[in-house]
């Protein structure tokens, strides 16, 4: 065995690198203020009951649902997303949209006694621009980037809708560190599949053993990696036991631990 430094560490984004779920939890809870106000409901209840309605009108009424989950589109996303692109799916989420986000809302507000309807489309409406007050990055995340970019060529590759994800990566601030940059959205498949991962590799033109996955989910971000021969880290902040069978070449807890002058040389080694 022989120690060699490898060309290019790929980021995941959502709760990688940008705060996905807690910045989409606070939108929420920013949302439901209006409701407490109107009607005094609690902005937490309100919170868990519409990410239940917008899930099952999501998963059983979306008119593009093998898209949406071929590129991996979330269903509390889908309450944000401008869905802009000429994809003729993308198309039929846009016509869709307005009123899922309306009715999402307006069968949460009934769920604690309230039939407003004009209500519910002023809350769908709130919410998005709640959401893109939020673009978030973790504390470790710019340190972390501004000293591997030294060392290290940088791509990001996540799941999702193009320009939702890519609208975050502008609103964070650091789209401006990666190389390439490769969605879901834009291929129409989404991680594990291969072809994400293959793709990114050759527009980078670097072979799977000189590549590094680095992402929150053990199953599209380390297997997806894996399988294709890359190695993978596994960046675990929230300190997610490990599933069973899934192995990461490395876990982290936070990015600061990835210092270029240690990360070649203690995790990666090829024959």
């Amino acid at each position: 065995m022989s120690q060699t430094q490898m060309k290019a560490l790929i980021f995941d984004l959502d709760d990688t690198l940008v705060v996905e779920k807690a910045s989409a939890a606070a939108a929420f809870l920013a949302t439901g203020e209006l409701a407490a106000r109107r009607y005094g409901l609690d902005p937490h209840a309100l919170h868990a009951t519409v990410r239940e309605t917008c899930r099952e009108l999501w998963h059983h009424h979306c008119p593009a649902r093998p898209y949406a989950v071929a590129i991996g589109i979330s269903s509390w996303e889908a309450l944000w997303s401008r869905f802009a692109g000429d994809n003729e799916h993308l198309a039929v989420l846009r016509a869709w949209a307005a009123d899922y986000r309306c009715d999402a809302w307006h069968h949460a507000l009934q769920a604690h006694g309230v039939d407003d309807i004009d209500l519910a489309c002023e809350l769908a409406e709130t919410y998005p621009a709640h959401r893109r007050q939020r673009h978030v990055v973790y504390d470790d995340v710019r340190l972390a980037l501004e000293r591997l970019k030294q060392t290290h060529r940088l791509a990001l590759l996540t799941n999702g809708a193009s320009d939702l994800q890519r609208e975050k990566l502008a609103g964070a601030g650091i789209d401006g560190y990666f190389e390439e940059i490769l969605v879901a959205g834009d291929i129409g498949v989404a991680k594990p599949h291969p072809r994400m991962f293959e793709t990114l590799l050759a527009r980078l033109d670097v072979a799977p053993h000189e590549t590094v996955m680095l992402g929150d989910s053990q199953s599209k971000d380390i297997q997806g990696a894996q399988a294709v021969g890359m190695k993978a880290i596994w960046v675990n902040r929230e300190h997610t036991p490990r599933r069973e069978g899934i192995t990461p070449d490395l876990e982290v807890v936070s990015l600061v631990d990835l210092r270029d002058d240690t990360l070649p040389r203690t995790v990666f080694r090829v024959s």
